[in-house]
């Protein structure tokens, strides 16, 4: 079985759906192939950060403290600790890059490391996760190389390998994140509870009639982030 999940590095529900989604892993007694896809809620996001909260409240209004509010109550019951005060934004596409090379030099369990650290970097340490500096030295915490990462990074490779990706995301009608496709067949969006996993994942394996498919309303106050 594989399992395609698109996700964004910016995004507070695909950390605790990785969360919730991992424990289901853990229950399911089968061999699971997992391969992280990108996915930028905010394509044109800025270059150079700037403070998180300044930019949520600019980009949702008022009622933006209230979501983080709810997404760091959500996270503490899943083992995040969020840090939206201390968050920066910034254009996610390099950190998708890294996490291309990853996959395909270093294997998907060094993937699935680098992805833990560069949600945790952004959601918990304030770091600036598009900042080269700071990439690398994530990067490397992960088991990549410095020198390889660096040269990566200054380079354009990858670029196109995660623009066709991004395309195909869009291509496959995945508008909010996160979202998991089984096998090319079913989908999962949303940061769903351990338990719905789990179910999705035995269905997929019993070769279900039907596809399984659990809804998100889209917004990034109800289990998932759609632009």
């Amino acid at each position: 079985m594989k399992i395609e999940i698109y996700s964004d590095i910016a995004c507070p529900w695909c950390y605790i759906g990785k969360r919730r989604f991992e424990r289901a892993l853990g229950a399911f007694n089968q061999p699971v192939e997992v391969v992280y896809r990108p996915y930028q809620l905010v394509p044109d996001a800025p270059e150079q950060a700037v403070p998180h909260r300044a930019w949520l409240d600019q980009r949702y209004g008022p009622q933006s403290r209230a979501m983080d509010d709810r997404v760091a109550a959500l996270g503490a019951a899943d083992g995040i600790t969020y840090d939206f005060d201390a968050a920066l934004e910034t254009n996610t596409f390099d950190g998708h890059r890294l996490l291309w090379l990853a996959a395909t030099e270093y294997g998907l369990p060094v993937q699935h490391t680098l992805k833990e650290k560069l949600l945790a970097a952004h959601f918990t340490d304030g770091v600036d996760v598009g900042d080269h500096a700071a990439l690398i030295d994530v990067a490397v915490a992960a088991g990549l190389d410095r020198a390889r990462v660096t040269a990566f990074l200054a380079s354009g490779e990858g670029s196109g390998e995660v623009r066709a990706e991004l395309d195909h995301a869009h291509a496959i009608g995945v508008s909010s994140v996160p979202t998991f496709v089984i096998d090319e067949k079913w989908a999962v969006q949303g940061a769903q509870e351990t338990s719905t996993f789990l179910r999705a994942l035995e269905q997929a394996a019993a070769s279900a009639s039907e596809g399984v498919s659990e809804e998100a309303a889209g917004s990034c106050d109800d289990g998932s982030c759609a632009v």
